[in-house]
């Protein structure tokens, strides 16, 4: 499959379905033979911005550097699918400005439906005041006005999901089945 280069941002509360959207469709284009990486935020955390807090400050400066990566792997034909929470609306627009070629995937799903999938107990912790600055319970998720994909994950099944990011990005000339 001839393809070019993008990145696909897919931003969403946490337990929204963003890491699961990002693996099916990863296997999905590998199996076509696309040049892909993946930067997803838990993992990102814990090399490429290690030390990086919750601030808000901290949270944006995380977007940026994840950002630059994408820019770098986009401009050299790669497709790069980053799974990130990303909560505030103007530094991904920075974001999306930088890289150009840019698909944002809203993973929507109800705050009490992400609680209900919450396996590492996070959004537990947050109530009970153990964790500050938690997105959704006492920092601002700030939904895209305008993604090119909406993504329903507690209306929609797995297979839905992907096949419109997959369907959107033949629909961009992103991939040339």
């Amino acid at each position: 499959m001839n393809h070019r280069g993008v990145t696909l941002w897919f931003t969403g509360l946490s337990g929204a379905g963003k890491t699961t959207i990002t693996q099916a469709l990863k296997e999905k284009l590998l199996a076509e033979n696309c040049k892909l990486e993946v930067l997803d935020g838990d993992i990102v955390r814990t090399n490429l911005t290690k030390g990086l807090g919750f601030s808000k400050e901290d949270r944006d400066e995380n977007i940026r550097r994840i950002g630059f990566v994408s820019q770098l792997l986009t401009r050299n034909g790669v497709i790069v699918l980053v799974s990130a929470i990303s909560p505030y609306r103007a530094v991904r627009q920075e974001v999306r400005g930088k890289i150009g070629d840019f698909v944002e995937v809203y993973v929507n799903a109800p705050l009490a439906t992400c609680e209900e999938r919450d396996v590492k107990g996070l959004y537990k912790r947050a109530r009970a005041g153990e964790i500050k600055q938690f997105t959704g319970i006492s920092d601002p998720y700030e939904p895209p006005e305008a993604p090119e994909i909406e993504c329903r994950t507690d209306l929609e099944e797995l297979s839905e999901s992907v096949d419109k990011v997959w369907n959107k990005l033949v629909e961009l000339k992103y991939l040339m089945p």
